[in-house]
């Protein structure tokens, strides 16, 4: 039972090109986001910069 068990949670060593496949594909799929919302997060970015520099100048 304990053996399975970290078979299933480690691997057996047969899936390492499947895990190299699905990392490719999570790492297609960020840059696509990042790509179709770049003028959103840049935004988000300035607008919390800017929020926390105004803090900070509060602060002294």
């Amino acid at each position: 039972m304990r053996n399975r068990v970290k078979e299933i949670l480690v691997g057996n060593g047969s899936n390492k090109g499947v895990a190299a496949v699905e990392v490719i594909l999570i790492l297609v799929v960020l840059i696509a986001i990042v790509v179709i919302f770049q003028d959103q997060i840049t935004d988000l970015v300035n607008n919390v910069w800017d929020k926390i520099n105004d803090d900070a100048n509060q602060l002294l």
